[in-house]
């Protein structure tokens, strides 16, 4: 039974995941936003709502453990499996903005939050602080979309490869909210069958939090990265990956984190932090390397994915 409601869980999540990016694009093209900047906000917060409700679905239930876990998991995930899937799907051309303004504070953020958890937890006015950085980056976002508005002739272009641009914004919003709702019950009934499967297996939360439920709330950035690369759109899979793992730290910890005082695996903190933030060192000298990720890069970030799980199969012991 509990692998009847992780799995319909995760299918709601996928599913709503794929019809906020598509709404939310739409309604960005209309705004004549550029993509790489729909990417890193509109569709990175919509494919990120699953890791931040799960998160904080967790932490109201008293099992804050998952939280963590879930954070680390899912940015090594979309770093190295997802984005070395993406960039085998088509090379991955690099924009510049990327490079200067948001993978340093992908970096910034990796390196905070091990030092919001290096006492072995993540307190309550640490959480507020990370959820400030989610605003101070939104309000950096926002004024460079100012200074980077799509001219019309663009605009154009980008709303033919967009076929939802074309609804109503009234459509499109409506849209939003109904898969954000979508995304909610997904994300309840994922964790829900994920910790009944944990508890009959005698698995900890933290395993738990690096493996299924952060590849599982991953799904959708796995399907807006690929199929943002096979209609050959990099800023927006590119600006996906990265913006979903800042808002990973910001938001998903954050906010759990100002709900109820995170504890830290003692082990995460000694190894896994620095997995998580090596991935995203070493993806930031893949972007320099000819501003392109190509697909031998695409590879070893997958090579690296499987070392990491079978590192986790072979270093944690289970509970029980």
């Amino acid at each position: 039974m509990e692998f009847l409601i992780l799995i319909a869980g995760l299918v709601v999540l996928v599913l709503s995941g794929d019809y906020l990016v598509k709404f939310a694009s739409g309604l960005a093209v209309k705004m004549r936003i550029p993509p790489v900047i729909v990417g890193l906000t509109i569709v990175s917060i919509g494919t990120s709502a699953p890791e931040i409700m799960a998160s904080a679905r967790a932490a109201l239930e008293g099992n804050p453990g998952i939280t963590v876990g879930n954070v680390i998991g899912s940015n090594i995930a979309n770093l190295a499996l997802i984005l070395g899937v993406t960039a085998l799907i088509h090379p991955i051309r690099v924009d510049r903005s990327l490079m200067r303004s948001d993978w340093p504070v992908l970096v910034a953020a990796s390196i905070g939050i091990w030092w919001c958890a290096k006492d072995v937890k993540i307190v309550q006015g640490e959480g507020l602080v990370l959820v400030g950085g989610a605003f101070a980056f939104l309000t950096m976002l926002y004024f460079r979309s100012r200074r980077a508005r799509l001219t019309e002739s663009s605009q154009e272009d980008t709303a033919e490869e967009m076929e939802d641009a074309n609804r109503p914004p009234a459509v499109l919003l409506g849209g939003c909210a109904v898969a954000s709702l979508g995304l909610f019950y997904g994300s309840e009934w994922f964790i829900d069958g994920a910790r009944r499967i944990a508890i009959n297996n005698g698995v900890s939360d933290h395993i738990i939090g690096l493996t299924v439920v952060a590849f599982g709330t991953s799904v959708p950035e796995l399907v807006a990265s690929g199929i943002a690369a096979y209609k050959r759109e990099p800023d927006l899979a590119l600006g996906n990956l990265i913006g979903s793992n800042i808002f990973n730290i910001f938001l998903a910890a954050g906010i759990s984190a100002s709900i109820i005082p995170l504890p830290v695996d003692a082990q995460a903190l000694e190894f896994d932090f620095w997995w998580m933030t090596g991935v995203a060192l070493l993806v930031g000298l893949m972007m320099m390397h000819k501003g392109l990720i190509h697909r031998w890069k695409g590879a070893l970030l997958l090579l690296i994915y499987l070392a990491y799980i079978g590192w986790i199969g072979g270093g944690f012991p289970v509970v029980g």
